[in-house]
């Protein structure tokens, strides 16, 4: 006897795995790539701070004076601040100006995922001259 009610074959049953293990592979990589974005933005955060605070300590911790520091901060980041008077073709010399106008630049870097990064601040200051 014929009944109405029937079960799923065997190749409904094979496409709804095939649907299902596409769909699950697509959330899996969107997690994972989630993941490795937050954890990206950690580090571009902590490196931000580092560099803010090497910034900060100049003139302060640090005398204002031309010339290159490095150091390293926990395993992984790495620092370097370089000063140096900016170009203004003598103007402060001819002047006779007590102060003069420096370049501060903080470089901030780490490895991620394999891959060398880097984070650069700016800065000017006025210091003393030398």
């Amino acid at each position: 006897m014929y009944s109405k009610y029937r079960g799923m074959t065997l190749i409904e049953v094979l496409v709804a795995f095939v649907v299902l293990s596409v769909t699950m592979a697509v959330i899996l990589q969107i997690f994972t790539g989630g993941m490795r974005n937050a954890r990206l933005s950690d580090s571009y955060s902590r490196a931000a701070f580092l560099a803010e605070s090497r910034l900060a300590a100049i003139g302060v911790e640090r005398l204002l004076t031309v010339g290159d520091e490095s150091g390293q901060v926990e395993p992984d980041f790495h620092w370097q601040v370089r000063i140096a008077p900016v170009g203004d073709g003598g103007a402060a010399d001819r002047q006779l100006l007590p102060v003069r106008l420096y370049e501060v630049q903080v470089r901030v870097s780490w490895n991620e995922d394999g891959r060398e990064r880097q984070l650069l601040v700016n800065s000017l200051r006025l210091g003393p001259r030398q």
